[in-house]
C-alpha cells in the first residue's frame, strides 16, 4: 500500500507530460507504416521504392493518438449532454 502510495506523484507528471503531448502534438507516426504512409521496400537491385499505400493510416503516415482520441470523445459527450450548441 505504501509503494503505491510513493509512486502516485510520479504517475501524476506522468500523466500530465502525456496530456500535455496530446494537446500540442494530437497525431503521432503511424505503427504500421512508421509514418511513411507506405511500406517501403527495396528492390532487386537495392534501390528504395514506395510501395502500396497504408490501409491503417490512408496514406497520411498519421494515427490519432489515444489521449486525444479520448479527449475528443469525452469534449462530445458534454457537447451532447449540455442541449444547445455554443457556437
Amino acid at each position: 500500500m505504501s509503494s503505491l502510495l510513493d509512486a502516485m506523484p510520479g504517475l501524476i507528471f506522468l500523466t500530465l507530460c502525456y496530456a500535455v503531448i496530446c494537446a500540442l502534438s494530437p497525431f503521432g507516426a503511424c505503427r504500421k507504416c512508421g509514418g511513411w504512409g507506405a511500406k517501403i521496400r527495396q528492390t532487386r537491385s537495392g534501390r528504395i521504392k514506395r510501395g502500396r499505400e497504408c490501409r491503417r493510416c490512408e496514406g497520411q503516415g498519421l494515427r490519432l493518438r489515444v489521449g486525444r482520441r479520448l479527449y475528443n470523445s469525452v469534449a462530445e459527450l458534454y457537447r451532447d449532454g449540455t442541449g444547445k450548441a455554443r457556437r
